[in-house]
Parts: C-alpha cells; structure tokens; sequence
C-alpha cells in the first residue's frame, strides 16, 4: 500500500463497513478528543490543517487520472471535516480558559451529529463542491460540512445556554 492510498484511507479506517464516512467520523471524534487533550484548540486546529493538507495531496495521487471518482474508501476528508466542526467547540473551551480535558460531551456530541448530517444532507455550497468532480470537490464538500456543523453546533450550544433567549 503507498503512503498517499494509506491517508486517503485515514490508515484502513475507510474500509470499515458499513458507512465508512461515519466510521471515519467517529474515529475522528475520538483522536480529535485525545489531539485537544493533549494541546487544546491549538493542537487540534494544526492537526487539522495537516489532515486537510495531506488530504488534497493524497487524493490528488490516488485520483490522478481518475476525475469525476470519490470512492467511498477514502476517508481523510470526512477526517478534516469532523475536525474542522470539533474546533469550533474546542476554541470555545480553550478561550474559557478550561481544563484540556473538560470537553464535555454535549459539544463534541453536537459537532459529530451535525457534521453527518451536512456530509449527508449536502446543502447549498457542501453539494456544489461535492458536484465538481475533482480532487478539490472531494475534499471541499466535507470541509464545508465541517464549517456549517461547527457553527451549528456553536448556535446549539448559544441556545442551549441561553446566550440567543
């Protein structure tokens, strides 16, 4: 197996059956949990720019030739993507100034379910990037899904604590 095959497939986690995009999700839920535990935001938002860079530079490699392909296998976007929604609650956290370790669920939670349902649902600019057909479509539409979930999932928590009532 290459090394670009081996991150596009975020390490066989895509050849996890069934629904390997919410295997890969839930994988990276919990590395992104250890990344913030380990570093806070600053870590988890550095890792996540490595994932989206070596994203764009492993399906590049792995798609050469083969436009218009998103196989289901590869899973470093939906990686980027999950983390990307993850940051928007961990830079919350990390700028209350709180414990690494106190990411308490209902954010992390939040960040997973609205994440998937982006990912799935495809709305507005998540499905024009996924219609492209290329390598940047590929990753773009899961990178979208992870803005839209974060602040999604920013505005639940707003709510939630009755910031918005």
């Amino acid at each position: 197996m290459t090394v670009s095959r081996l991150i596009a497939t975020f390490f066989y986690a895509g050849h996890l059956r069934p629904a390997p995009g919410t295997w890969a999700s839930a994988i990276a839920i919990g590395l992104g949990l250890v990344i913030h535990g380990i570093g806070s935001f600053p870590l988890l938002a550095a890792a996540t720019l490595a994932a989206t860079g070596w994203g764009f530079w492993a399906v590049e490699r792995e798609l050469r030739g083969r436009m218009g392909e998103d196989p289901q296998e590869y899973v470093i976007d939906e990686v980027a993507g999950q983390w990307l929604a993850l940051c928007a609650p961990s830079f919350g956290f990390w700028m209350m100034g709180l414990d690494n370790w106190h990411f308490s669920y209902p954010g992390w939670v939040a960040a997973f379910v609205f994440f998937r349902l982006f990912d799935i649902w495809k709305p507005w600019l998540v499905g024009r990037a996924d219609r492209r057909g290329d390598v940047a479509g590929v990753m773009a539409d899961d990178l979208w899904a992870g803005l839209f979930a974060g602040i999604a999932t920013m505005a639940a928590a707003a709510v939630s604590h009755g910031v918005l009532m």
